[in-house]
């Protein structure tokens, strides 16, 4: 994507702007609406989710998308349609987001306390510089402190899902993952880059440029 060469690259930019964001939406969407058309069939449900997820696939190949994010994104909307052919219970389309969500918020927790905040990782591998973040502390702190929003994220879908899953509400959990998907992420890329920007010391040349510390003068 082309930046605007007369204001600082953001976080929005280097994750990739929208990308992804409403196609992740779409086959939950069309789930609900064919389970309601169905009077309750999962089948019908998942056999329009299967269909919308297929054509999203076919869409995002057909834009440049790399394969395997394609792949990824295919893949999560099958094993979804499995778990509900299986149980017969049209909540659990949802159940993989859930596990996926709790699994996400324990891995970024426990990155930011190994000190290998995953926004510095992902940043740091989008700019090609490997560890090299890593030995700026100023930087490794921004992210460390950028990584709690995200945190916060799974956190409140977790709080929202949770309990519409276990109340058996489908609706509601389709009202809910259209809400906490593109909108809170556009959110969460906002907060945490305001936060690394308020974080990082005037000065600082930003996230492309890590700052090395000096090396300790030899003895003597």
């Amino acid at each position: 994507m082309a930046l605007d060469r007369d204001r600082p690259e953001s976080l929005a930019d280097l994750l990739g702007g929208r990308r992804g964001g409403w196609d992740a939406t779409v086959p939950p969407v069309a789930f609900g609406v064919g389970w309601l058309l169905a009077d309750g069939s999962v089948w019908y449900g998942t056999l329009a989710a299967l269909v919308v997820g297929v054509a999203v696939a076919g869409w995002r190949l057909r834009r440049g998308d790399r394969p395997a994010s394609v792949l990824v994104g295919l893949l999560a909307v099958c094993l979804a349609a499995l778990v509900v052919l299986r149980t017969g219970r049209a909540s659990d389309f949802f159940l993989l987001q859930l596990v996926s969500n709790a699994a996400s918020a324990l891995a970024w927790l426990v990155s930011i306390l190994l000190r290998w905040p995953l926004l510095g990782v992902v940043v740091g591998t989008l700019l090609g510089q490997r560890g090299r973040w890593r030995r700026d502390p100023d930087l490794l702190r921004a992210y460390r402190r950028g990584s709690w929003v995200w945190v916060c994220q799974y956190l409140v879908r977790l709080l929202v899902f949770v309990p519409l899953y276990a109340a058996d509400q489908v609706v509601a959990l389709v009202g809910a993952r259209v809400a906490l998907t593109w909108p809170l992420v556009a959110g969460c890329v906002a907060v945490s880059w305001w936060v690394i920007r308020r974080t990082l010391p005037a000065g600082h040349p930003g996230l492309r440029h890590p700052v090395d510390p000096a090396p300790a003068p030899a003895p003597r």
